[in-house]
């Protein structure tokens, strides 16, 4: 046999739909994963171009599609689904046939890892205080979680979900739009114009999610397979492309501008707190001027 012979091999394995993807679907699958591996390999590569200190959005960025990645391995497997009986029997020949569609759920495992680190990115950037990003990204989870529940209700109830996940969503706007953006414009120029143009994007395409979700698990009004295209294009724009935006945004950048902080283990505090580079390989800092009286701080040998 030659081919993609992935949905042979793996039928049958948590159970098999009227409705499901077919091998078109498992080849589009796969290619999304590739993209997603590639881009993860490449932000990693890029974070080696930094000090170590500089590393955490190549790092978050890497981590959001590297998870992406596996997920839609599973996916292109025909694995990390479950059938679901439709609430909605449509006559479009496409999907007329179905008493149980697929319903992935490895793509909201996915999504529970991605979305709160695409957050994280964009709030870190625009220098939010930790409690409104904690808050924030409490919502977008459970926004996530409310839409697997609803995907795998059966009864018209799953629409209560559907309405619940929206509200949360609408929070999560409302911070980027309104409290997100005014912080990074006071950060400057540069730190305003990233988050503008990455969360633009990321807003822009999380307002189809919700349409993408009606369509296919929610209204089952699309096959399977117009559902992975769907969704792969959004992930494709949301994730590698979102990430190789923001990295440029914040090639100088320096962390400690967003109020980050971050010390490496060739650095050691002074006799003031201040953290400076140690000056030779026995931990020795002799001489070191600071503040602005001219007081020299000499550490003891």
């Amino acid at each position: 046999m030659s081919g993609n012979q992935a949905l042979n091999i793996n039928n049958g394995i948590g159970g098999t739909a009227d409705l499901q993807i077919t091998t078109n679907g498992s080849d589009w699958y796969w290619a999304v994963c590739a993209v997603m591996t590639t881009a993860s390999l490449a932000f990693l590569g890029l974070s080696f171009t930094k000090p170590r200190t500089h590393r955490v959005f190549h790092y978050i960025t890497a981590a959001i599609t590297l998870t992406a990645a596996i997920a839609y391995f599973s996916m292109g497997a025909g694995l990390g689904q479950v059938p679901i009986l439709v609430e909605f029997v449509r006559s479009n020949p496409a999907v007329s046939s179905a008493g149980t569609r697929e319903i992935f759920y490895v793509r909201y495992i996915d999504w529970f890892v991605t979305t709160p680190l695409l957050l994280l990115d964009l709030l870190l950037t625009s220098g939010l205080p930790w409690p409104t990003i904690l808050i924030t990204i409490l919502m977008d989870e459970f926004m996530i979680v409310t839409g697997l529940v609803g995907a795998l209700t059966r009864s018209s109830y799953k629409w209560g979900y559907y309405v619940f996940g929206n509200l949360a969503f609408f929070y999560v706007v409302y911070v980027l739009v309104f409290v997100a953006r005014k912080h990074a414009a006071a950060l400057g120029p540069a730190v305003s114009r990233t988050y503008n143009t990455c969360g633009v994007l990321t807003i822009f395409l999380w307002f189809l999610y919700p349409i993408a979700w009606g369509l296919s698990e929610g209204g089952n009004v699309i096959h399977p397979d117009s559902e992975a295209i769907f969704y792969g294009i959004l992930d494709l724009l949301a994730k590698p492309v979102f990430g190789a935006l923001l990295l440029w945004g914040h090639r100088n950048i320096s962390p400690a501008e967003l109020g980050l902080h971050i010390h490496d283990y060739d650095e050691m505090p002074n006799a003031y707190g201040v953290r400076e580079k140690i000056n030779g390989h026995n931990g020795i800092n002799n001489g070191v001027t600071t503040g602005t009286n001219g007081t020299t701080a000499v550490n003891p040998v």
